[in-house]
């Protein structure tokens, strides 16, 4: 087993206010914003679920003591209920350089931003009480990574120090770690959620915490990304991912009405579209530039049955379906692009000729200004947490741009080289604790991690038969934010909620 040292960085937890050491004038000054504590009731269902939040900083410390992080976090910790056994739950997006702002205002808390679909909401939006809260089940924190939202790298802390794969999951282990003692909740049942690459980070994160002694139950991956290298269509020799996203595109193109003979029921169409992908697909793949001409004949014919695309289209592709240019060429003709991260939404874009979008529908057009202006009047409004500084949704120049996407060798002990990949620490995690359960939530419409990619790495994990059964799949009508759609948000909150409570069933 590989054990991290957890010399490198300490952890210690300010509540109220810190100042970075004096005596080192080149120090970045620690944030000084007091904590904000607040009590809400929010009716859900029926039911009224009184709870407090706390939005407040965890600093981390070097090992010399130092501050070297601001890491903001908001939690939802119901009332009337006994702390010290009731589950707590970490959620995080990932980016890199995302903060969490889109699972905290439409995913799991007790309060929203009112979505409309696929349609775009008008500014500056509003929340409303979340029928898909998991409040009623777990205690929940949201954490901002360092370099977004309100988290900070403080003290004479470099970007190297976090902006990484291995560094960042070692300081979201510190967090919770930090957090849980200043909570008093290491007796809790304890769950992970992440979306997007925060899959990546919780896949590493358990596996880091259970090396130091910290027992996770259950962790939720949303859209995963486990295997970065599989998401890459520009990779050339490597054709795991025009399998993997095809399943994806045939779904889009479903929903769209852009097949030349659409099914009536989807999900029975997918099983056929993942079973020709990973057969005669992948097989002329392979084959390459040896490909025999009939053969290229047949597997245009059926690309076009399964994403509409006209034929001589995929011929010219070479058979490589390039999910960001079906984002432009599904509706070309029409002047329209569909969305990345939910492949139901669409929009117009100015260069008709270009090959690749140049936005993405769900998200610039759809969500963002009501999600950003509604966080930042709820924050100081109602969490009491009240700062002059600016939050950061994302900051993709400087944190996604620093991103060290090479493992640390001693970390992995893999020789894991080029894009992350996290299934083996998945893996690993999985085999030391028994006890631990994964739930991988997947949208049928998501174009930026794939379900079918999801399927085949987790199908690969190389676990003990006894274990298979820990890790099971959850699908939804929605994209890459499942929780957009308010029938999907339904179906999320009852398959996690269940999730939470058989994982914490003794085994047996």
């Amino acid at each position: 087993m590989i054990r991290r040292s957890f010399a490198t960085l300490a952890v210690a937890v300010f509540l109220s206010p810190v100042i970075a050491r004096a005596d080192d004038p080149a120090a970045i000054p620690v944030p000084s914003t007091p904590a904000g504590v607040t009590h809400h009731a929010v009716t859900v269902a029926g039911t009224a679920l009184h709870y407090t939040a706390i939005a407040g900083r965890t600093t981390i410390v070097d090992k010399a003591q130092k501050p070297a992080a601001s890491v903001f976090s908001v939690a939802y910790l119901r009332d009337g209920v006994p702390h010290a056994t009731r589950p707590v739950t970490f959620l995080w997006n990932g980016g890199p350089g995302s903060s969490t702002l889109w699972l905290h205002m439409g995913s799991f808390g007790p309060l929203r931003v009112e979505t409309n679909g696929t349609d775009a909401i008008v500014p500056p939006g509003r929340l409303v009480p979340n029928d898909g809260t998991l409040l009623a089940t777990t205690d929940l924190v949201f954490v901002d990574a360092p370099g977004t939202g309100y988290s900070r790298l403080v003290g004479t802390a470099k970007k190297d120090d976090f902006y990484g794969v291995d560094q960042d999951a070692r300081a979201f282990a510190q967090f919770i770690e930090a957090w849980l003692s200043a909570h008093d909740r290491w007796g809790s049942p304890k769950f992970l959620i992440g979306e997007s690459y925060g899959t990546t980070r919780a896949a590493n994160v358990v596996d880091r915490l259970q090396d130091d002694g910290v027992g996770v139950n259950g962790i939720v991956l949303v859209s995963s990304a486990l295997d970065l290298t599989g998401l890459d269509p520009a990779l050339p020799g490597d054709d795991r991912s025009n399998v993997a996203f095809l399943p994806t595109e045939a779904a889009v193109a479903w929903y769209h009405h852009a097949l030349p003979n659409r099914p009536d029921r989807l999900e029975p169409f997918l099983a056929d579209v993942r079973a020709f992908a990973s057969g005669a697909y992948a097989t002329a793949l392979l084959r390459g530039d040896a490909l025999d001409a009939a053969t290229r004949a047949a597997i245009v014919a059926r690309l076009h049955a399964d994403t509409g695309l006209d034929p001589a289209y995929i011929d010219r592709a070479n058979l490589r379906i390039d999910p960001t240019r079906f984002e432009k060429e599904l509706e070309r003709s029409q002047g329209r692009l569909v969305g990345r991260l939910d492949g139901r939404f669409n929009g117009y874009d100015v260069d008709r000729n270009a090959d690749s979008p140049s936005y993405d529908p769900t998200l610039d057009a759809s969500i963002q200004d009501a999600f950003v202006s509604e966080f930042n009047r709820y924050v100081r409004d109602d969490l009491n947490f009240r700062t002059d500084e600016r939050y950061l949704p994302t900051n993709y120049a400087d944190v996604g741009n620093a991103w060290k996407l090479v493992r640390d060798a001693g970390d992995v002990g893999l020789g894991n080289v080029g894009f992350p990949n996290v299934l083996p620490d998945l893996a690993r995690a999985l085999s030391h604790n028994p006890a631990l359960r994964v739930l991988s939530a997947n949208g049928y419409f998501d174009l930026a991690t794939p379900f079918y990619g999801t399927e085949i790495g987790l199908g690969h994990l190389g676990l003990d038969r006894t274990l298979a059964s820990h890790v099971t799949f959850a699908y939804y009508p929605s994209g890459h934010m499942i929780y957009l759609e308010s029938a999907s948000r339904a179906k999320l909150r009852g398959d996690i909620e269940r999730f939470i409570r058989d994982s914490m069933r003794p085994a047996g």
